[in-house]
């Protein structure tokens, strides 16, 4: 196991994920934000099912990071609950959890 964490996001436009990824890399909440376009979200919402065309956000951070990065996610974002799931990285190669960690500091 280690503190690394993937955190996911869905976001509402690609300009607001684009906006959130570039926050979280720049002010080092992250070390990497993938944004993944137009995933097809299904879900229920004030008691209807909805759909809608998001952007992914895989976020690579640590778990010391994560609580800034949470409060950040919510500040920025438009969604009332926006999704921001934190993963547990168990194991990964040494180079690249190394790099998580230069990225963040």
């Amino acid at each position: 196991m280690t503190d690394k964490r993937i955190v996911l996001c869905t976001c509402g436009s690609e300009t607001e994920a684009e906006r959130i990824a570039h926050y979280l890399v720049e002010s080092r909440l992250a070390a990497c934000v993938n944004v993944l376009s137009q995933v097809k979200s299904i879900y229920r919402w004030d008691n209807k099912v909805e759909s809608a065309w998001e952007w992914l956000l895989i976020v690579k951070t640590t778990a010391e990071k994560f609580p800034a990065l949470r409060e950040a996610i919510q500040g920025l974002h438009s969604y009332e609950i926006p999704e921001c799931i934190s993963i547990p990285i168990d194991d990964g190669s040494a180079s690249y959890l190394a790099w998580i960690d230069e990225s963040l500091s």
